[in-house]
Formats: C-alpha cells, structure tokens, sequence
C-alpha cells in the first residue's frame, strides 16, 4: 500500500522556536510509519526553509539545520505541484503532499500565515485553516466571537501603538487592580504582565508593544485556569477538563515549560457535571471560532462556579508530556493514537 506523504513544518521565526522542535520531534518519532511517509520541512529562526533527511534526534537537540542533510525548499504556491518543491543535483525536484501538519507554536506559524501558503498550494491542512488560526490568535477578536454566542469574556481595553496609551490609565482604575497586559497576537503568554498599580502599567504596555503593534488590558479573573482538547470536525471528540495550579504568580512563559510554582492536575478537582459544564463550552467556541482538527481551549473558572473564556490554542504544545495528549491519555487514547486521528481528520476527510 502506497503510504501518505504528510509534510511536518517545524521550527519558524517565532520566540516558540524551541517549543515547535520539542512537540514536531514528538509527532515525528510516534508516527505510524507503515500509513504515512513524513516529509520534514524544518524553518530556521532566520526563516530559511529545508527539506531536512538526516537524524530527528537533531530536531530534539535543536542542531538539525547545521546537518548535510538541509536540502534548500519551499512550498511552491503554484496548485499544479500541491507539495515540496527543491533543488538537488542542479534539478529542480518535487515532492507531492497529501497533507501538511503545521507543527508550529506562536507567530508566523500558529496565526494563520502558513495556513495561507497552504491553502494558496492546494494542500491539504491537519489543523486549523487560515481564518481560524488568525481568529484564535487575536486575543481581542477571539474574545469578540466568544461573547456573541454568550460566553463570558474578560473586561478588556484594546490599545494600538499608534495611540490610545493615555487611555489605558484610565481604564485601569476604573477597572481596578491587578489587570493583564497582553500583546494580542503572542502565544505562551510571552510578552504578558501582571500589573499591580499605575507606577508598573507604562513600562507593561512598552514590553507588550516589543511584540506586537496591538495591545489588549484585561481585568483578572478570580479562581483557577482550566483547558479542553478538542479533536475533530464536525462532531469533535472533547478531552478530559485539566486545570492548572499557580503557587504565586501566574502561568507565565517560563512557569509553562518549568512548572517550579504550579501543578497541572488531570482530571481537574471539579464534579463531574462542571466538567460536562467546560467541555460543552469549550465545543461551542471551537465551533464559533470556526476551529477543525485540534485545539485545546483554556477558560477560568471563578469561585462562584462561571466560566471565563481565555484563548485557544490551535497548535497547543504536542510532546508526549503535554497538556493535550494527556487530557486524551485521560479518556483512553494514547499518544500515538492522538497523532492518528489528528491525521485522519484531513487525510480521509
């Protein structure tokens, strides 16, 4: 039986750089390699493309495009080829796709740029499409959508770098402290700050503008953060609810991958039917946001028992130890067999 090519775009210019090699080098090395024939298509933080052939334990270590084996490539956009196009042995070389898996975390990956590429190529997309991955990435329209189908969003100011910082002051006491600056389109809670009285906002809003050119404030939610994996299409197949634990601070950039402060508990310490209450949530604005494949969605849940939509992340962190795989470890799939039926979402769609 011919096998699938399935491209698997890893790395990219984004401060998740090193995040994109754990969770790529996860899926590469657990891929059913009897049904599927993985393409690599690594991307420098520089942004230069290869088709890598050599060692995925050089993708683990982060010293894959120092090899022999980067063959200069690029997703031709022409709808003819639908793959890989490179040069080899001065010819010029195709490689048809059956389907691509984006395994990119933050901007230029997970905000619908290399979804666009995609779809411009023909190729088919394991994950989220264009209008999707650029929706949930925006924390200020994510939040919008949310709202519209009536769930609970936080208070929030948005802010350009054009102007409106003199506004923010204002806001913030009207809305009282501590509030969250966020800039609106960056993931893994980079560039974020937990502001705690006027004298700390203005240095905040310059960090949060270092990323991005639009900027959201929001008021603090009481309680505990909780998140859903969602697998599938139409009628999508909802994790098991976990929840996260801060011990001081919040659950920032390095808290996520370091966990000295916090504990992920799955499943939550919540009843059963506030776990019905979240998943059923979390499928509503996936639906809305208009998500397919996979996604994990994050929400507070505050002492009197309401949830508060968060984000959504369209290409959550994928290694064998990450929140997602083990909210589905949860409910009786194995890491393998997650990474299965991502693929067959699209491949046999």
């Amino acid at each position: 039986m011919n096998r699938k090519k399935i491209g698997i775009l890893f790395g990219g210019s984004s401060s998740e750089y090193e995040i994109s090699l754990k969770s790529a080098y996860g899926i590469i090395s657990h891929i059913d390699r009897k049904r599927y024939e993985p393409v690599l298509l690594g991307i420098t933080r520089e942004g230069t493309w290869f088709l890598y052939q050599g060692d995925i334990e050089r993708i683990k270590d982060g010293s894959w495009y120092r090899q022999a084996a980067c063959i200069p490539a690029v997703i031709s956009p022409d709808r003819r080829f639908q793959g890989v196009v490179y040069m080899q042995d001065g010819e010029i070389k195709q490689i048809r796709l059956d389907a691509a898996l984006p395994v990119m975390h933050g901007r230029l990956g997970e905000d619908g740029t290399v979804q666009g590429l995609l779809e411009l190529a023909g190729i088919p997309i394991i994950g989220c499409g264009t209008k999707a991955s650029a929706v949930c990435m925006d924390k200020d329209l994510s939040h919008r959508l949310a709202s519209s189908v009536g769930i609970r969003v936080p208070k929030s100011k948005v802010l350009t770098i054009w102007g409106d910082r003199e506004k923010a002051l204002a806001w913030a006491e009207a809305v009282g402290y501590p509030i969250f600056v966020k800039p609106a389109t960056e993931g893994s809670s980079i560039g974020i700050s937990k502001v705690f009285g006027e004298k700390q906002l203005g240095q905040a809003v310059d960090i949060a503008f270092q990323y991005d050119a639009k900027v959201i404030l929001e008021e603090e939610i009481p309680g505990f953060e909780v998140g859903c994996a969602v697998l599938g299409c139409e009628d999508p197949l909802l994790g098991c609810v976990d929840e996260i634990e801060v011990s001081g601070g919040f659950f920032d950039f390095q808290e996520k991958y370091t966990q000295k402060r916090s504990k992920i508990h799955v499943p939550a310490r919540i009843s059963a039917e506030k776990m019905k209450e979240i998943q059923e949530a979390a499928k509503r604005i996936y639906w809305v946001l208009g998500c397919k494949g996979f996604a994990r969605v994050d929400l507070f849940l505050t002492p009197e028992g309401e949830l508060v939509f968060n984000e959504v992340n369209t290409i959550p962190g994928f290694t064998p130890y990450s929140r997602y795989p083990n909210m589905m470890k949860q409910i009786g799939l194995s890491y393998g067999e997650v990474i299965e039926r991502l693929i067959q979402t699209e491949v046999l769609s």
